[in-house]
């Protein structure tokens, strides 16, 4: 923890819903839910008009419906996302050298980097609000929570206290007055399961974790996170800006529309998302030791099951072969909706011929895989007519594309209905490097 409020963190409200209510000028104001379009889909983000509901992020889209209805459901737009999210770092990166992005929306700042001329409270709150400021000019209206604290803990918890469109600073020395009232689950890393062996424990709030020693935590939890939690609690964290973050894994996932039942389809799926994550570890000059299967049950009962190699390999053969041994420990009678392959433990060196001449995929390819259904025209994707100009799909189905004609700029436009292979209507393609 420093002696001055030089970290700062920034987070864009809502992010997702937030880029299409500025594309979609009749949606502003009105509850948006990006995601959870589909049978299987789930909330990626929700407005908060949409919040208002009880919708979050993560839940289904079944249950999003059943509490908004009238909410607009967009498929998602990643292209935009990216393109408003690249003006907002070079935004953080003209303050600072040192910023470490850790999603299209947030990022840390290490204010210490960025030539002011003094670190008091007064400098840091003025800079935290023309940052806010350039940030709603270069993004068209979006709006930031920013906040400034002696570390990256301290605020990550600060910018999430005055949302959306707001600011904390915690002055120096007032950390532990801060924290001390707050509920253990602000504290990263504590989900669901430490939540309920801290309540057990008689454990709510940082005040009450503070008092307990680390020996303690450290029985109740485990080493790493009871010592993690430990100081924490103590609002001691001494974690730097990094500006090139670490990959610390990589993994493909897919969900599908009808659950699995077929051992031999889930082995031919696995085989096929080991191959790409093979093929992304060499593009990326990776390689990886621990290999993890992702299995969700019909239930949403979520397993996970890990095996380390006794060497890094990015072959995509023994990736598969690893992830279908570990998918034969696991019982999926019931049916399987998620199946997903992952490698951690990278490193930049490969063992060569890790299993010898063995075949590489164990006749795997004979498997036909299912393919999810293809929508040509998703909710809220972007469109170009002919003679109509730009707008996005506001639903389609029976053969017939329905479109709302707007943009950011134009404001709320007229709404029109094509044959779906209406030779004048065409989806909008992104430029190549977005």
């Amino acid at each position: 923890m420093r002696t001055t409020a030089s970290i700062l963190h920034l987070d864009l409200d809502a992010f997702f819903a937030a880029v299409e209510q500025r594309d979609k000028p009749s949606l502003r104001g009105k509850p948006v839910i990006v995601g959870g379009t589909g049978g299987r889909g789930v909330v990626s983000t929700a407005s908060y008009e949409a919040r208002k509901y009880g919708v979050g992020s993560a839940m289904s889209g079944r249950e999003a419906r059943a509490r908004c209805p009238h909410a607009a459901f967009l498929s998602g737009r990643f292209h935009a996302y990216r393109a408003t999210s690249k003006e907002v770092m070079r935004v953080l990166r003209d303050l600072s050298p040192l910023v470490e992005p850790l999603s299209l929306d947030e990022a840390f700042v290490d204010l210490a980097a960025a030539g002011l001329p003094d670190l008091d409270v007064a400098t840091v709150s003025e800079v935290g609000e023309q940052l806010r400021e350039r940030v709603h000019e270069v993004t068209g209206g979006l709006t930031a929570t920013v906040g400034i604290a002696s570390s990256k803990f301290l605020a990550k918890v600060a910018s999430e206290l005055d949302k959306p469109d707001g600011m904390t600073v915690v002055p120096p020395g007032t950390e532990l007055d801060l924290l001390r009232p707050m509920n253990v689950t602000v504290i990263p890393g504590v989900g669901p399961a430490t939540t309920e062996r801290l309540r057990r424990a008689g454990i709510h709030t940082i005040a009450e974790l503070e008092l307990v020693s680390q020996e303690e935590l450290v029985r109740l939890l485990g080493q790493a996170h009871g010592a993690g939690l430990w100081h924490l609690a103590r609002a001691q964290d001494h974690r730097p800006v990094l500006p090139e973050r670490e990959t610390k894994s990589i993994s493909v996932e897919g969900t599908y529309d009808t659950d699995l039942t077929d051992r031999r389809l889930m082995e031919g799926l696995l085989t096929r998302q080991a191959r790409e994550v093979g093929t992304r570890m060499r593009k990326n000059g990776y390689s990886g030791r621990t290999v993890t299967i992702k299995v969700r049950l019909y239930d949403f009962t979520t397993l996970s099951r890990s095996s380390t190699l006794p060497s890094p390999t990015d072959d995509g053969g023994t990736i598969g072969r690893v992830a279908r041994s570990l998918l034969g420990d696991l019982d999926t009678t019931g049916g399987v909706r998620l199946l997903g392959v992952g490698v951690s433990g990278l490193a930049d060196w490969v063992q060569e011929d890790l299993f010898g001449e063995e075949p590489d995929d164990d006749g795997a390819d004979e498997v036909v895989l299912p393919e999810p259904p293809r929508r040509t025209w998703p909710p809220g994707a972007d469109v170009v007519h002919d003679e109509m100009g730009a707008g996005w799909v506001w639903g389609s189905g029976s053969g017939v594309v329905t479109v709302r004609f707007e943009t950011a700029e134009t404001g709320p436009g007229p709404v029109r209905s094509y044959k779906a292979d209406d030779p004048a209507l065409h989806r909008y393609e992104p430029p190549a490097d977005d």
